[in-house]
């Protein structure tokens, strides 16, 4: 993944989904779809455990970090956990002193369950070093943290007869033998290189060297899941095999089909075979397909003739519950709904959800100069085809120079919002970037409770969103320009409605956010 951000889209891939429905499924629509996701969860790492699916994937500078999503069919999944609430406490995850951590934070995670305890491993290029997390509780329980003091890239987890390994790197691709207690590397233990130039199995000339491993042990074979993607060609799965650990291994293409990569195996309780990869999507981000799979000679074949299936054989029609509506009803700080993640660290003492019963307050705690480098923004996902979000706040607590409001986040971003310029408030529509700030438009704010709505459409890439007002939430009042939303590799995720308030003067305003609702 390292690598691939250097190039994941200078292919574009122009391809029409199936919609589905957030939440509700639509009704002319029988049996699962892929993408089995329309939204950013990327890097997905599956396992079953009895008759229940696990997995984690991706969120990089969101925290809390590496989320796990639960399913009872490989279709529907809902977040039930996260690894860790701080990766670390550094100027980057904290928007501290210009610098940032879009883009990073932690990458493509490895799940695993070995005897009654799950484990997670990933890695950081923001703190270069590896991650090893363990819990006996996946869906309830804190991870305990183990840290390896170097980088292990897309390194993926297996347990073998006593021994525990890491697979990584790009290109070569590499053992590491890690303790029996997986805290750590094991002194003297296995270190070798296994499979050299990996994705020249695909291609002689590679754009992207293999990467993403995804190790499996599969009746006593070694199958090791890659991605490489040939020059001139699309992001392309690849397999390897060995009958020893160590090799030597034997690969080839499994699936070359609208750059559809990344990702392992899962198998159902029936004896029935998946492979879980993810697509580039656009704007919206990086969405998963499941993929039916069979064994022919000791090999993966996945896909029908080789291609990825829109319709899948399982009787389930997809429902979206990892993004959701909140009225902020909460009694503790704790209970935050799982599908809200900060942008990068939060600073706690400066947001509650209890100082004001059913509103999320947002209090500035210093001055920023803009959208991106604001703290205690609390973000979720967008999603596809189309998605809606709304929210009502009260903003008769501002300060001078305050800005707070609904924001599409990506680094060429959009938000609705109120600013306060001396006494007067005013509401306004914004679009900016990493190096720019632009008002489009303002109309005055004669009310201290306005509501804010952005309609986003990612039907067909269209990838836009449009920006509206509202003085009692029933008519509304289109504010600004349509935002062309673009997906770009420093921010490395696909858009994220947003709820935000800085401040450009002075410290100390707030806001309370009374509800925040989605849908289309």
């Amino acid at each position: 993944m390292f690598i691939e951000i250097l190039i994941i889209f200078g292919f574009s891939l122009l391809f029409i989904f199936w919609p589905y429905e957030h939440v509700f499924s639509q009704n002319d629509i029988s049996g699962a779809q892929n993408p089995i996701i329309w939204a950013d969860v990327p890097d997905p790492s599956v396992i079953r455990v009895n008759e229940t699916y696990y997995m984690s994937s991706t969120t990089m500078h969101m925290n809390p970090g590496v989320p796990i999503m639960k399913s009872r069919n490989l279709i529907n999944w809902e977040i039930i956990n996260y690894c860790y609430d701080k990766l670390a406490d550094n100027d980057e995850l904290n928007l501290k002193n210009g610098k940032n951590a879009y883009g990073e934070g932690t990458w493509a995670s490895s799940l695993r369950y070995h005897e009654d305890k799950f484990f997670i491993s990933t890695f950081s290029n923001t703190t270069e070093k590896t991650y090893i997390y363990q819990t006996e509780d996946i869906e309830k329980g804190s991870w305990e943290e183990f840290i390896i003091d170097d980088l292990y890239h897309d390194n993926s987890l297996l347990f073998d007869n006593g021994e525990v390994y890491l697979v990584y790197g790009s290109g070569d691709i590499r053992l590491v033998e890690l303790t029996s207690d997986v805290t750590g590397i094991k002194p003297q233990g296995v270190s070798e290189l296994i499979i050299k130039e990996a994705g020249k199995i695909a291609d002689s000339n590679i754009m992207l060297p293999a990467e993403g491993s995804h190790i499996h042990k599969i009746n006593e074979k070694y199958y090791i899941f890659l991605i490489t993607w040939p020059a001139g060609g699309m992001r392309t799965q690849i397999c390897y095999r060995a009958d020893n650990i160590t090799g030597p291994y034997e690969g080839k293409v499994v699936l070359s089909d609208s750059g559809i990569a990344q990702g392992g195996l899962v198998d159902t309780p029936g004896g029935d075979w998946y492979a879980l990869l993810f697509k580039d999507q656009g704007s919206v981000g990086r969405v998963p397909y499941l993929i039916p799979v069979i064994w022919e000679n000791g090999w993966p074949v996945l896909g029908d003739n080789g291609q990825v299936p829109q319709n899948l054989d399982i009787s389930a029609e997809n429902r979206l519950y990892i993004a959701a509506s909140d009225e902020f009803e909460y009694k503790s700080e704790e209970n935050l709904s799982l599908v809200w993640q900060w942008n990068h660290n939060p600073n706690n003492d400066y947001w509650s959800v209890t100082e004001c019963p059913g509103n999320l307050r947002l209090i500035n705690d210093r001055v920023d100069p803009g959208f991106p480098e604001t703290r205690n923004t609390l973000t979720q996902r967008t999603y596809g085809p189309q998605c809606t979000g709304e929210t009502v706040l009260d903003i008769s607590n501002m300060k001078d120079g305050d800005y707070a409001g609904l924001g599409a986040l990506q680094e060429n971003y959009g938000f609705i919002g109120v600013k306060k310029s001396g006494e007067k408030l005013w509401i306004v529509m914004v679009r900016g970037s990493s190096d720019s700030f632009e008002e489009i438009e303002k109309v005055f704010c004669r009310e201290d409770r306005i509501y804010l709505k952005i309609d986003i459409d990612y039907r067909n890439m269209k990838d836009k969103a449009c920006f509206y007002y509202s003085f009692e939430g029933k008519s509304w009042n289109v504010l600004g320009s349509t935002l062309q939303m673009f997906y770009t590799l420093s921010h490395f995720m696909g858009y994220r409605f947003a709820l935000f308030n800085f401040a450009t003067k002075k410290a100390g305003g707030y806001v309370d956010f009374d509800y925040f609702r989605t849908g289309k």
